[in-house]
């Protein structure tokens, strides 16, 4: 796999028409690397309850999002913070999804960081040929 077949998106404007909450989205810092057998992606989203989270696959755009509830953090006056607390989202563009098992696609959230698995399709992964002899 090369390393342009997963590039961040710019930001985009919501085109269809859906319901958005107001206020400000944050972009998570995110870690991505690649096995033999998967794509990994790690995000950190402090904060966010599971329930808050959705992460699609849809065409070759992987995107994740959460919301936080907003209500913790009320009247509260920080004097010092190293991350932004908010909803986020971050979109990622695939070379092509049909290097990855899509039905396989898993995402779980621990100590406020999400990891997405993408396991390769059969045809994607790496295979040594053999040479037999004439």
């Amino acid at each position: 796999m090369t390393t342009q077949e997963l590039t961040p998106r710019e930001k985009q404007e919501v085109t269809e028409a859906q319901q958005t909450r107001p206020g400000r989205y944050y972009v998570p810092d995110v870690d991505i690397r690649e096995d033999e057998n998967s794509l990994w992606l790690w995000a950190d989203i402090p904060g966010v309850k599971q329930e808050s989270i959705t992460v699609d696959l849809d065409n070759d755009t992987l995107t994740i999002r959460g919301d936080v509830d907003l209500s913790d953090y009320e009247g509260l006056t920080p004097v010092y913070t190293e991350y932004n607390v908010g909803n986020f989202v971050r979109r990622f563009t695939l070379a092509s999804s049909a290097a990855f098992d899509v039905e396989a696609v898993s995402a779980r959230v621990s100590g406020g960081v999400l990891t997405v698995e993408l396991p390769k399709a059969q045809h994607a992964r790496q295979r040594r040929i053999p040479v037999n002899a004439a």
